[in-house]
């Protein structure tokens, strides 16, 4: 029996330092897809990292050992026993994976309800997955399933329409602390996605300038030319904080870029000037020992949570919505799931309705003289609709039956009435003959 699994934390069940160490290694997803391939218990694996979760979700004949796989493999790649992280795990089994996936999907297990950026992420994780050849039938049609439950919720829901984001939250955050943002000069270090969303909304509440700073320098001057902001180098940031007052960092860094002794020396130049660092990455950026520092203010990823609770009342009134269509694609999901069980059987009953077809033409065919084309074709037509027609009403009732507790009993019947079983070997082939009607062998 195939279970669904999905194994993982995420802002709610594990703190920003659990997540951080987590997704250090675990940041590399193709690393992480080809350990999980060497676990035979694994079927389809895929592998979702963001700033908010570390999740796997896998098929598996063999939940313990799949299940002891993975954690070992958090364990190693993370750096950390066991006990360190297991409390803050999840684990969601079968139609409660599957629901976690549609919840997820659908941003309704977001820090910041109805933002859009996880489906992107999710959508990247999942065709990470399939070049790595490691999805099947099951998790394609769950994640293709997941998209289509993500695009209902946007389309028939209200639920992103407020303005709120991490990035939305990050300029909220700095209002807090200037009131003002008129005039204010802002250093924006990375250029994805987040730093994109966070310049938008630091422009449209009056920050008079933007710099970009990024490793790769060409992706800098590309953003920095969206918000006709200025591109600098990594190597210009210590000079940058001398000017700007706010910082939001949000780079894919294994170490601190923003560190105390850089904003300590820099402070003694700005005249005691305030400086705010918004930290939206994980691991972070920005040296938490700078809150120590007189005039200096970090608030990471974390810190948001309280300003997004503000902006979301509107959300969650739409979310009662989200989660009704959620439950519905959840059921449908199932009734699909549950027809694999006799998929086999609706495959072997039409292979040997078409073996049978392919037979009798091959017999007939020469006894019948000369046909055109149109007249072959007109006849495959024909014994190709005969046997569709026979097989159809005996292959819709197996489905019917798929969810029922009479399902083994309909399945077993159907194979022995069409002998579908025909190599299990010489034992079943005589109780056959001893099966026969006397009526019909006298």
């Amino acid at each position: 029996m195939i279970t669904i699994v999905d194994i993982g934390m995420n802002h709610e069940t594990a703190p920003v330092e659990v997540r951080e160490c987590l997704a250090r290694d675990l940041g590399n997803p193709d690393k992480v897809l080809i350990s999980m391939k060497e676990v035979p218990s694994i079927n389809e694996s895929m592998f979702i990292s963001t700033c908010n979760r570390v999740e796997v979700l896998f098929t598996t004949s063999d939940l313990d050992k799949s299940r002891e796989a993975v954690l070992t493999l958090f364990s190693k790649l993370g750096g950390m026993a066991e006990e360190s992280f297991s409390s803050s795990l999840y684990v969601h089994q079968n139609m409660e994976a599957v629901n976690h996936v549609f919840r997820v999907a659908s941003s309704l297990d977001s820090m910041v309800l109805g933002e859009p950026q996880i489906l992107g992420q999710i959508k990247e994780a999942y065709s990470r997955a399939t070049r790595e050849k490691r999805t099947g039938v099951i998790l394609n049609r769950l994640l293709h399933k997941a998209f289509r439950v993500a695009k209902r919720v946007r389309t028939e829901t209200g639920i992103s329409d407020a303005a709120v984001s991490v990035s939305y939250a990050a300029v909220e955050m700095a209002k807090k602390i200037f009131h003002d943002l008129s005039g204010k000069k802002a250093l924006l270090i990375g250029a994805g996605e987040m730093a994109e969303l966070a310049a938008k909304h630091l422009l449209s509440h009056g920050v008079s300038s933007i710099s970009v700073a990024n490793r790769t320098f060409e992706r800098a001057v590309d953003l920095a030319g969206v918000f006709r902001g200025t591109p600098v180098s990594f190597d210009e940031i210590t000079a940058q904080l001398l000017e700007v007052d706010i910082v939001i960092s949000s780079t894919a860094s294994q170490n601190y870029v923003i560190t105390q002794e850089k904003v300590k020396s820099s402070l003694r130049k700005r005249k005691n000037k305030p400086i705010f660092f918004i930290d939206i990455a994980v691991p972070r950026d920005v040296e938490p020992a700078i809150n120590d520092l007189p005039n200096a203010y970090v608030y990471d990823i974390d810190d948001l949570k309280g300003v997004v609770h503000l902006n979301m009342a509107q959300r969650e009134q739409e979310a009662l919505k989200a989660e009704r269509i959620v439950q519905e694609e959840v059921i449908k999901f199932g009734k699909w799931l549950e027809t694999l069980e006799v998929v086999p059987t609706i495959i072997s009953l039409k292979e040997k309705a078409e073996a049978i077809r392919q037979a009798e033409l091959k017999k007939t065919l020469p006894n019948l003289g000369q046909f055109s084309p149109a007249e072959l074709k007109a006849l495959e037509t024909m014994t190709l609709s005969i046997t569709e027609k026979m097989i159809n009403d005996p292959i819709l009732l197996l489905k019917r039956k798929a969810g029922r507790a009479t399902r083994e009993l309909y399945l077993d019947v159907a194979r022995k009435l069409f002998n579908l079983d025909q190599d299990l070997g010489e034992e079943e082939d005589g109780h056959q003959q001893d099966d026969k009607d006397p009526e019909t062998t006298s």
